[in-house]
């Protein structure tokens, strides 16, 4: 027993001085308490707009700045707000929100659960969806999940599925997570509490205006519209990593620069390039409790940092046009040049007496007077030589019609010899 005790006294010794002074455990994954908590008040939303709801989470960043372009145009929303903000360079995910602005303020209102939700849901996707099902069967079993006016409920076996009644009208419940589900079963984690908005509204959009939506037998977040007019792919570059067609694909350039809360997702998105290469910003690598501050500057503000390096780029691209036509200009310089040498020596050949009382100067770059004089005997001899060859391309042109008319007059002559 006392070799047992100090064995394992060693092994842990050994254990505390291979960790370095400081080092922190690696961060886990959420426990089923803490997604249930997370996830209640968003389960019994309608499949396409929660779908679209936890692909904008993993970009809390951008969902604050949607969050603070929807309260500066308070009277936007639908297709509308979506069409108006088509020049923000956000996720479509974020963009789709703005046509719910009370979900785009409480989600700013809580930026860690907004964040924490995104991280479950890039790291734990089966899961998430799984805790979804889960809530919706508990508010079915309290009789507070079925069908109305405002929401399709369809059950396809243990699945439970939710659907707008009409594409064009989305409503977006509010409900209690503490009535709704019965009694809450995690007394350490209640549910969290959004503020509720004053009354049930319906929110008109166009048809096909979501692009997400849930394959829930494989557990995850498919993108099954992709002529929607604001979705567009992310244009990620991996060379590892293989994407699932139709699936839904994480662009970690819409990121601003927000660390991932688990080394995995972090490695699986290490091998992905930005779109186009661009650098994060400075205000979006600050430390969480200095994010505040940067989030609270006019909106407009960081959208001119972002295009400022932008204008010094083309700089060296004007310039080389213009070496580019000098070198073109030089040739038709030097063509002038020797034309206008050419008439002033016909002129002078033309009146030889006015050449020797008043000589002409003649720059250094000027041709020798002898290279000079050819080419007007030249272009004499080419034009002889062409009127030639037309001559000669019109005599065989008359010898080929005489030589047809002949064949046609032998042929009639011919046929009428048969005929005869």
């Amino acid at each position: 027993m006392t070799l047992t005790l100090r064995t394992l006294f060693a092994a842990l010794l050994s254990l505390a001085i291979a960790l370095p002074a400081g080092a922190e455990p690696a961060p886990r994954i959420y426990t089923q308490a803490e997604l249930d908590q997370m996830l209640a008040p968003v389960a019994l939303y309608p499949d396409p707009l929660l779908s679209q709801l936890l692909m904008a989470a993993t970009y809390p960043l951008e969902v604050s700045e949607a969050a603070r372009w929807s309260r500066a145009n308070p009277g936007l929303q639908g297709d509308d707000a979506v069409r108006a903000a088509q020049n923000e360079d956000w996720d479509p995910s974020v963009k789709s929100l703005l046509a719910f602005p009370q979900i785009l303020a409480r989600m700013d209102e809580n930026p860690g659960w907004t964040q924490a939700l995104g991280d479950a849901f890039l790291a734990q996707e089966p899961q998430v969806m799984d805790t979804v099902q889960q809530l919706r069967r508990r508010a079915q079993a309290a009789g507070n999940l079925q069908s109305s006016d405002q929401l399709y409920v369809q059950q396809q076996g243990q699945t439970i599925v939710l659907m707008p009644p009409r594409p064009e009208y989305v409503y977006v419940p509010y409900y209690d997570p503490f009535v709704v589900y019965g009694p809450w079963w995690w007394p350490a984690y209640r549910p969290v509490y959004w503020a509720p908005w004053p009354r049930q509204y319906a929110v008109r959009v166009s048809v096909g205006f979501f692009f997400g939506n849930f394959d829930w037998r494989r557990r995850q977040a498919r993108v099954v519209n992709v002529n929607n007019y604001y979705y567009r792919p992310p244009q990620v570059v991996s060379r590892t990593v293989v994407v699932e067609r139709n699936r839904w694909q994480h662009d970690p350039s819409h990121r601003r620069g927000v660390t991932y809360r688990t080394p995995e997702v972090r490695q699986r998105f290490a091998e992905f390039q930005p779109r186009n290469g661009t650098a994060i910003r400075r205000d979006e690598m600050r430390r969480p409790e200095e994010r505040h501050q940067v989030l609270s500057r006019p909106a407009e503000q960081p959208r001119v940092q972002q295009q400022a390096p932008q204008v010094q780029r083309p700089v060296p691209q004007v310039q080389r046009p213009q070496t580019e036509r000098r070198e073109r200009a030089e040739p038709r310089q030097e063509r002038r040049e020797h034309r206008e040498q050419e008439r002033q020596q016909a002129q002078q050949s033309s009146a030889p007496q006015v050449q020797r009382q008043a000589p002409v100067v003649q720059p250094q770059t000027q041709r020798p007077a002898a290279q000079a004089q050819r080419p007007p005997v030249e272009r004499k001899e080419r034009a002889e030589r062409r009127q030639e060859r037309h001559e000669d391309r019109k005599q065989a042109h008359e010898e080929r019609q005489e030589s047809r008319q002949a064949e046609r007059r032998g042929d009639r002559a011919q046929k009428g010899g048969e005929r005869s």
